[in-house]
């Protein structure tokens, strides 16, 4: 158990805990950051795209993205990497995929808006074209939201990698990662005097997630 040697303690194998949850940490914060940043590279030109240029391109990016978001992120993310097979790179993807389509339509919105703008008008009137209107005066208004959005979903994002995890689609052994160490905990609860087995990992993935959302609700602020 957790002593002024261990401070979290060690684990059935003697591994020990606080050593674990740090490289955890730094893969756990690493991995939900690609996947966001993954995210929003596919969803910031769709909705871009979308919303700017209107017509039978947005209804077809629109009803793709429906589709998306007719499923729960995290079944969707269960479901893919069972698919693509339990590994951190699959979970990444699996996750990216889940989430783009929130930003596709969080900058559609924002597109259709801006498109009116004077500044808009003024760059069609001297003949800029419709793809350096988009990329160049569109979608550069279109990032603070974008930023707050991010900042808030990376918790969610941590939770969902760490949910992965702990049913084995995402880090593998030996690699530690805060999803896993509880579900190896969970395991061990029925042995004496384990329960931090299951308590420090979760403490640190709901400190974590909560870190960011009052992050975002202080850029939202």
């Amino acid at each position: 158990p957790p002593s002024s040697q261990y401070f979290f303690g060690t684990d059935e194998l003697g591994r020990d805990i606080f050593s674990r949850v740090l490289y955890g940490t730094r893969i756990s914060l690493n991995t939900a950051l690609l996947a966001v940043g993954l995210a929003l590279l596919i969803g910031i030109p769709l909705g871009a795209i979308a919303g700017s240029i209107g017509g039978y391109i947005d209804e077809i990016i629109m009803r793709i993205t429906d589709i998306f978001l007719s499923f729960p992120p995290l079944l969707l993310a269960i479901a893919i990497s069972s698919i693509l097979g339990p590994s951190l790179q699959n979970a990444m993807l699996a996750i990216a995929i889940s989430w783009w389509p929130w930003y596709t339509r969080l900058i559609r919105g924002q597109a259709i808006s801006l498109k009116e703008r004077q500044f808009v008008k003024a760059a069609e009137a001297i003949g800029t074209s419709p793809i350096k209107i988009i990329f160049s005066h569109i979608v550069p208004n279109c990032i603070s939201p974008v930023i707050v959005q991010a900042s808030m979903d990376m918790g969610g994002v941590i939770l969902t990698i760490a949910s992965l995890s702990f049913l084995g689609l995402g880090v593998q052994p030996p690699m530690p990662s805060w999803g896993m160490m509880v579900n190896d905990g969970f395991r061990s609860i029925g042995s004496r005097d384990s329960g931090y087995l299951v308590i420090l990992p979760s403490l640190c993935i709901s400190f974590t997630v909560l870190a960011f959302n009052l992050l975002g609700n202080g850029l939202r602020d």
